[in-house]
């Protein structure tokens, strides 16, 4: 019998998931149920995924909790010789109070209800997967780990907006997101960038959610979102960054509801929103539209002012890391955005970039500029074993 741990990602569209050993932390399977609220569909992937492919039919209506309870059923018969100990999930927004990973249960849920409205489009389902655990096996320990908990050490000026003190005390703060990204890259890095890891890095988080993280000694100096998962960079549906004339604009001149302006800002803006074509950048780059390319045109504008940025609070760039769907797979992308800083010294090889090396930096470069796949799920499962283990769970 092989005792595992289970770890959960709930998007606003898919379900991921990954059973991990729980003593090596080795992956066991992987997969997602992509395509909710249009045409779902599973895909297992991994060392024992061949017992998963015969899965029987999604049910109806697909919605995230019965999804996620289909899912434990199919695991539990599919997988008889595992034995699951534990649930770790992603979890987007921590608040102020959520610093650190925790175990889950009614009071931390309460507190998580709260904060729903600061990451609309993925809170309710991480939430949602929670419950469905706790419904379909009740006595199962789960853990949240917090995409704005890597974040938490930043300085106290990073953290603040230019509002009344009360509004800061009440937690109106930069919170920052993707730390599970940056948490994994952080681990990983002294083995591609070696000493200059614990310098000044700039990791670029870029797919449909996307930011930025300044670090120095491997800590989150500075980030571009903030309060909400809408701040920073261009995204796929979301604007990042805009001038809070431009929200008064809509709802006072325009008669937008709040609803409205929100379904505007989070579903209908960003390279969606500018192209009028599509959110992913791989069929922006295959179209002749003069709106795609002026979309891509965009997102690269706004990564290099919100990048150059970054390099001023660190005071220079030794590491560039780029992750994440765009940045792991868009050679086209990555030498756009470093053509804007060639003055500081980035150079990138043409060829590794193109073939997405390791490091697309050319021999020449005072930057090295590294491409690495990120890895949620590991960073939860460290998290999930640790937690579970120190509740007197046994592997």
């Amino acid at each position: 019998m092989t005792s595992a741990v289970l770890i959960l990602n709930a998007g606003s569209s898919s379900i991921k998931f990954a059973l991990y050993e729980t003593e090596r932390l080795e992956v066991l399977c992987r997969g997602a149920i992509d395509g909710i609220g249009s045409t779902p569909r599973f895909t297992p992937k991994g060392t024992t995924a061949v017992r998963l492919t015969e899965a029987p039919a999604l049910p109806q209506p697909a919605t995230h909790d019965n999804l996620t309870a289909w899912l434990l059923d199919m695991l539990r018969t599919r997988l008889p010789d595992v034995t699951i100990t534990a649930a770790g999930h992603r979890v987007v927004h921590g608040g102020a109070r959520f610093n650190d990973p925790v175990r889950v249960d009614d009071a931390v849920m309460a507190e998580l209800d709260q904060l729903v409205s600061l990451a609309p489009l993925h809170e309710p389902h991480n939430l949602a997967t929670i419950r469905a655990v706790t419904k379909a096996w009740g006595q199962l320990p789960q853990v949240a780990c917090f995409d704005t908990q890597f974040h938490r050490t930043q300085p106290r000026l990073a953290q603040m907006f230019a509002l009344p003190r009360e509004l800061t005390d009440e937690g109106v703060l930069r919170y920052g997101f993707h730390g599970l990204s940056y948490e994994y890259i952080a681990s990983v890095l002294p083995e591609h960038a070696g000493p200059r890891a614990d310098g000044r890095v700039i990791v670029a988080h870029l797919g449909n959610g996307a930011s930025m993280c300044a670090m120095r000694n491997r800590r989150s100096v500075a980030s571009t979102m903030g309060f909400t998962a809408l701040d920073g960079l261009m995204m796929g549906t979301r604007s990042g960054a805009l001038d809070p004339g431009v929200v008064l604009h809509l709802l006072q001149q325009k008669g937008m509801t709040p609803n409205e302006v929100a379904n505007l800002l989070y579903n209908k803006s960003g390279l969606l929103g500018v192209s009028g074509i599509s959110a992913d950048v791989r069929d922006l780059e295959d179209s002749n539209d003069p709106p795609a390319a002026e979309a891509l045109d965009l997102f690269v504008y706004r990564a290099a002012r919100e990048l150059g940025g970054l390099v001023a609070i660190l005071g220079g760039l030794d590491v560039l890391v780029f992750t994440a769907g765009i940045g792991e797979h868009s050679a086209f992308m990555r030498r756009r955005i470093c053509e804007h800083f060639g003055w500081m010294g980035v150079d990138i090889d043409a060829a590794a970039n193109s073939r997405g090396a390791a490091r697309i930096s050319a021999a020449t470069s005072r930057v090295d500029v590294l491409v690495i796949p990120t890895d949620e799920e590991l960073v939860i499962a460290r998290a999930t074993r640790r937690l579970a283990l120190a509740e007197g769970v046994t592997p």
